[in-house]
Parts: structure tokens; C-alpha cells; sequence
């Protein structure tokens, strides 16, 4: 019987998890978000949440910890030999919180900001959990008994937090005792498993395990399991899904094994393989140090070769700076090509540092913020900044502002952008008030018991980390930017500089969602007007403008407790349903449709759709206070590797980073392939894309969202 090598494993993996998919997709539906690593349920599996509240909700510190220890006991347990590593989830517990909703309205009501949430179409952020970035060096410190002990040490020194200290407790021993279970599976595992190679890494599997139950981890191996049970429990909790710098933290537990001889490249390679495998979490590579040295390492290279091995979806970022590695840049777009797998992003370290300097903070704390999010960077274990969680939809409220100007009888655009920027106003002080309230009162609806173990102050003050980080930034996401601009660009061009239509004429259309064959001509003339990211158009200079606007407004809103907003452009999923509360737009949109993709420029913007025209304009509309806008391309390059296309791509990375971009998702899409998929997803159930920041099976998503990915495919750059 031949043994299997590595990468035949691997392969085998790779199968299973494609199978894992479609029997997911059968048992849940489409999924639009992240692929996580989940296996499908199984047919017995049952869990019922206990709560102590009338309407049935789960809220507050001993009913989350006592939820969560109960799911994660009815989790069954997963090891699979093929693996050096154990462990999957399945279930998580906020899907059994939004039976009763996630916030408890009755005793923190907040109908006094309804109207202009509704009025705006605003995504408050109330209710929303985790967004932020966990500390993991210092859970890989302490282990699991060490943050155990933590607790019952500060417990003492802060008896008015009994109930925090008793479910931080409660939520640890279940953590332990759910991979003490994986233990006694392993163990009845070897009592069967007959193959020499699969023994010894199942052997290699329970010694980790045994060890990291209440220990530190000490080994390269242990230290990525820790991680792989941190990011299972802590998805199972809330859904949280940030990583950190992967290579390096690990770096010492790699260097440490292999100078003593107990690990070798291509084991580690497989143990990381393992570990993205089982967790689609977010991690940062590359980057520079406090001191600005290149972090770039051996295991940098490493975790993009795993991947490369993995040959799935995963979530890595690599940090681009003018003194990294070149080689390994070129690396890291080489397997863009190679996989089309929409791995790695990139994300710009001047801009992003520049950036979050000019909210009050140093270099070096700017610096620590790492990428760990769809569109988001954060600082691990001092920031709650919510980001992706609140959202400014500009469409909604240019419709207003819109309406509100024709109904003062003395419409221009100039008149449009003054009521815009008053609305606007408006928008982000209901915003501002949200926010302010949800930080209040979160810790009484969903603590962030898993996060708190890896934050810092939380256990030592005995309170959750929304009500202490260090850093009180706070993301306001912008989205549907191209549609605002090309709606401001097609009014000017068409009644201001043509005199082509009229205010009356185009309002008429909109009202009737450009209905008839006049409607239809209209919207044909309002649409192919100068657009955003064109080069040099009326939608450019509308959509600098908006950005400046946007972005001073978010800046300067007051906040209490030394917070402060900061803007980025970003949609995430939202894109479809914030475009379904719109009527139809001046830039030819029809009602209901979807807004602009995140910072993106309005599909069919060129008639070339170039990718550096693309790249410009969106580095010309960044908010530029530190968080992002990103440049989000899909392409067919018509070339292969020898033929210069990595050479290509990697400039354009380099160009929009120089240009002041922050953040690049790139899919390298075959387009015949990706046409067929649309069509029938189940002919190519491996096809992997990058929806906005993460990335999914195209056949586990839904046709509204396969649909965004087609619309926004360019053939050739």
C-alpha cells in the first residue's frame, strides 16, 4: 500500500470540501458570505437555545456563555485522518439569536431614530457584533488554562463584575472540554487507522491536543491548532472572523522547531494547508515592522505556498510598502494566476498609516492595524472600531436631497449639492447617535466573551471590550458612490451643459422608472453621459467631490468618550438590498436595482473597461483618514504568465498604491468559464471567486450575487 505524500492528501481534502459545499448548499440554500469551513450538518443534529427573557431572546452575559457552552457540547466532533490538525463547526449562535432579534427592544427601545434610519436607509450598526481584531499573542502567551486562571485572578480584584468573570469562565471550560472530546476520537481513531502515515500524524494530532487542552502551546503545530480552535469557537460564538499578522506570530514557533530538528518545510507547509483548511479566517502577510524594517520571512512564502497547496478559497492579505520583498510580491500575483482562486489581496501601507494619522494617532499605532476583514483594518486587541457594520447609503440620500430640491421649484446642481451635504448631515448625526447607543448598551445584548480573552483590559477591568478599547475609532462605510456621481454628472452634462432634456422631463422619468419608449431614450442619454472613472470626466471630478464631502463630514462628526468616525467606501453584501429602497437615478439606473459595487465604478463604465482607468479613479476617491476604499477588479488578462500578465497586474498594484489606493481584490476569472458557471454553477462546483472582501464557492452563492461578480468582469487590461 503506497503512502500518501502531502500534497495527495491534500487533493483528497480538496474533493471533500467541494462535496462539503454542495451538500451544505442542500441542507441551507444559497449562502451569500464567507465560505467559512463548515461541514455539513448532520441529519440528527439537534440543539434549542435556553433563554430567560419573554420574547425568547438570548442577551446578556450568562445567557450567551450558558448558549454557547450547550452548542458547542451538541457540536459533533471532527477528525478526519487525511488531517494533522482537528476540528470544524457547524453551527453558530447567532443564527439561534435572530429567532427573538439581536437586540432587546423593550428595555433599550430606540424608535427615536427610526425615521431618519429609515428615511436614509442607513445601516445603523445597533445589534451588530465582533468586527474587530483579537490579540492572539495573547492567547498563544497564556493558553487556555492560562486565560482560565487569568480570569479567576481578576475575578477577585473585581467582584462588582461576578457575572462577567462567571461567563468568561463558562465559555473556557466549554472550549476545553469540546477539544478534550476531539481528544478521546483520536484516540478511538488509532485503534483502527491501519495506514503508517496517517497513524503518525494522528498521533502527532492527539499529542498537540493533549498538550494545548490547558497548556500553552510550545510546538509550530500546537500553535496553529490553538489558533484553529480559537477561530472555530469564536466563529460558533458570533461569526468573528479576523486573523492576524499569521507569519509573524508563528514565526518563533517555526524557527524554534526547525533548529531543533522537529519540523521540516514541507510538514509546516501541510500544517498551514491544515490550518486554512479548516478556518477561512482573515490573515495579513508581509508589512513592516514598529521600525519599518520588511516583515516579509520564511514563513511568508510559506503560507502563499500552502495555500497554493490548499487550492481553495482563503482569505490572505499582503502588505505592500515601497521596501518590501519584490520577489515575494511577484510571488503572491504569480498565484493569482496560477490558482484564480481571488488570493491574495493587497492592501497599501502608506495610505492606510498616512491615513489613521490624521485621526490623532502616532505612526506606530497607525502601523499595528492590520488587515483582518472584508474591506477592514484594525488594531489587534485595543480597537472596537464596527467596521463594515454601519453603513451610509449616499443613493438614498441623494434621492432625497433630489426630490427635496425639485419640490423648492429651483432645481441645479448646484443647489443639489447643498441640500446633499445638508442631508448628508443629517445622515451621519443619526448615524453618530446609533453608534453612541449601541456601545452603551451591547455588552447587555452580546458580550464578546470570545474576543475578550484575547483584548486587552477587558479581563483585567472585568468589562467587555465595547465599553473600553484603547482606540475608539469607529468605520462609517460609504456605498454607492458611482451612482451618485454619474447621477450628478448625467444632470450637469445633459439639462446644464446640452440643454439636451429638462429637470421636468428627467423627474417625470424617474417617477415613472423611465417607462415607454421616451422613458427608455432618456435613460439611454442620461446613462452614456461622462462617467465616474472614465479619466478626467464630470463623473470623476462629481465623485472627488463627494468623496471630500463624505469623507470631512464623517471626520468631524462629534463624539463622545474620545471617539471618532472614520470613513471608507465599502457595500459588502448590501449592495442588492440598499439598492432596493431606491427609485430610479439620473445616472439611468433603474428603480430597485443594486448601487454601485463598494468604491467601484458603475459596471460598463468604458467601453474598454480599463483596469487602469478603473484603478485610477478609485485611488482619486479614497477618504484618506485610514480605512478603506477598495479597487475591486475581475478579469479575463487574455495572456498567460510567460506573456506578461503577473508583470502587468503587479504594476497596476504597485501604480494605485503609489496613486494613494488602500486595498486591491483581484479575480483572475477564465470568462467562458465563469459564463457557464452563471449559468449552471453545478459545472464547475470549484470555481472560486472574491465576492467583495471574501471569498466563496460561486456555486454555493446565490444568482443576484453571481450575477455582481458577471457584471463586473472586464476582458482583457
Amino acid at each position: 500500500m503506497k503512502a500518501y505524500t502531502f500534497e495527495e492528501r491534500m487533493q483528497l481534502l480538496r474533493e471533500k470540501k467541494i462535496a462539503h459545499t454542495l451538500k451544505k448548499r442542500e441542507q441551507q440554500g444559497f449562502t451569500d458570505a464567507d465560505d467559512y469551513g463548515t461541514v455539513p450538518i448532520p441529519d440528527d443534529f439537534k440543539f434549542e437555545p435556553r433563554s430567560n427573557f419573554p420574547n425568547g431572546g438570548i442577551h446578556g452575559y450568562a445567557a450567551c456563555a450558558e448558549n454557547f457552552a450547550a452548542l458547542l457540547a451538541a457540536h459533533p466532533v471532527y477528525v478526519d485522518p487525511l488531517e494533522i490538525m482537528c476540528g470544524r463547526w457547524r453551527k453558530m449562535l447567532t443564527e439561534y439569536r435572530m429567532r427573538a432579534g439581536v437586540w432587546d427592544e423593550e428595555r433599550f427601545p430606540y424608535d427615536h431614530l427610526k425615521p431618519l434610519q429609515k428615511k436614509y436607509d442607513l445601516v445603523s450598526g445597533i445589534g451588530a457584533d465582533s468586527h474587530c481584531a483579537p490579540d492572539f499573542r495573547i492567547g498563544l502567551k497564556l493558553g487556555f488554562g492560562g486565560l482560565l486562571n487569568k480570569v479567576r485572578v481578576y475575578r477577585e480584584q473585581n467582584p462588582q463584575s461576578v457575572d462577567f468573570y462567571d461567563a468568561e469562565e463558562t465559555v473556557l471550560l466549554a472550549i476545553m472540554k469540546f477539544i478534550e472530546r476531539h481528544i478521546e476520537e483520536i484516540e478511538k481513531q488509532l485503534q483502527t487507522e491501519t495506514r503508517p502515515e496517517l497513524r503518525a500524524t494522528l498521533e502527532l494530532m492527539l499529542e498537540a491536543n493533549r498538550n494545548i487542552v490547558s497548556a500553552p502551546p510550545q510546538s509550530f503545530l500546537e500553535a496553529c491548532q490553538w489558533i484553529s480552535w480559537y477561530n472555530i469557537c469564536t466563529r460558533i460564538y458570533d461569526r468573528d472572523g479576523a486573523g492576524c499578522q499569521l507569519d509573524v506570530i508563528l514565526t518563533p514557533y517555526y524557527e524554534r522547531d526547525k533548529t531543533a530538528g522537529r519540523l521540516d518545510d514541507d510538514t509546516a507547509r501541510f500544517i498551514l494547508a491544515n490550518l486554512l483548511l479548516i478556518e477561512t479566517h482573515y490573515y495579513q502577510l508581509s508589512g513592516v515592522d514598529d521600525e519599518g524594517i520588511d516583515q516579509t520571512c520564511a514563513l511568508s512564502w510559506l503560507i502563499l505556498e500552502a495555500a497554493h497547496m490548499l487550492n481553495s478559497s482563503a482569505n490572505l492579505t499582503v502588505r505592500v510598502h515601497p521596501n518590501m520583498d519584490e520577489k515575494y510580491l511577484l510571488k503572491a500575483v504569480e498565484y493569482l494566476f496560477i490558482d484564480g482562486n481571488g488570493w491574495p489581496r493587497f492592501c497599501g501601507d502608506l495610505s492606510l498609516t498616512n491615513g489613521y494619522m490624521k485621526n490623532g494617532y502616532n505612526e506606530k499605532t497607525a502601523r499595528s492595524r492590520i488587515a483582518v476583514g472584508c474591506n477592514w483594518v484594525a488594531a489587534p486587541g485595543i480597537e472596537f472600531p464596527m467596521n463594515d457594520c454601519v453603513k451610509v447609503n449616499i443613493a438614498k440620500v441623494f434621492e432625497v436631497a433630489y426630490w427635496d430640491m425639485m419640490d423648492s421649484g429651483k432645481p441645479s446642481t448646484a443647489a443639489l449639492k447643498e441640500l446633499f451635504s445638508k442631508h448628508l448631515k443629517a445622515a451621519l448625526d443619526t448615524i453618530a447617535q446609533g453608534v453612541n447607543f449601541h456601545l452603551k448598551h451591547q455588552h447587555k445584548m452580546l458580550p464578546e466573551l470570545i474576543i475578550n480573552l484575547l483584548m486587552e483590559d477587558t479581563i483585567e477591568k472585568g468589562m467587555d471590550i465595547t465599553q473600553c478599547p484603547r482606540l475608539g475609532t469607529i468605520g462609517v462605510d460609504g456605498a454607492g458612490l458611482a451612482v451618485v456621481a454619474d447621477s450628478f454628472a448625467a444632470l450637469e452634462q445633459r439639462i446644464e451643459r446640452e440643454g439636451r432634456t429638462t429637470w421636468e422631463e428627467v423627474s417625470a422619468a424617474l417617477k415613472s422608472n423611465f417607462e415607454g419608449v421616451q422613458g427608455e431614450r432618456l435613460r439611454l442619454m442620461l446613462s452614456t453621459s461622462e462617467r465616474f472613472c472614465q479619466g478626467g470626466s464630470l463623473g470623476d471630478n462629481w465623485a472627488r467631490w463627494i468623496t471630500e464631502i463624505f469623507g470631512q463630514t464623517v471626520h468631524n462628526q462629534p463624539m463622545p468618550h474620545g471617539r471618532r468616525l472614520v470613513p471608507g467606501w465599502f457595500s459588502w453584501s448590501n449592495t442588492i438590498i440598499l439598492g432596493k429602497t431606491v427609485g430610479a437615478t439620473p445616472n439611468g439606473r433603474r428603480a430597485s436595482q443594486p448601487i454601485s459595487h463598494g468604491a467601484n465604478p458603475n459596471p460598463g463604465f468604458r467601453k474598454d473597461g480599463a483596469a487602469t482607468a478603473q484603478a485610477a479613479g478609485i485611488a482619486m476617491a479614497q477618504p484618506g483618514y485610514g480605512n478603506t476604499a477598495p479597487l475591486q477588479l475581475e478579469f479575463d488578462p487574455k495572456m498567460s504568465i510567460e506573456e506578461g500578465g503577473v508583470m502587468r497586474a503587479l504594476q497596476l498594484i504597485k501604480t494605485h498604491f503609489m496613486m494613494g489606493g488602500t486595498l486591491i481584490n483581484i479575480n483572475v476569472l477564465d470568462g467562458r468559464r465563469l459564463m457557464e458557471a452563471n449559468e449552471n454553477p453545478d459545472l464547475h462546483p470549484n470555481l472560486v471567486v472574491r465576492v467583495t472582501g471574501f471569498t466563496a464557492y460561486f456555486v454555493s452563492l446565490s444568482p443576484e450575487f453571481r450575477q455582481l461578480v458577471v457584471d463586473r468582469f472586464i476582458v482583457g487590461f
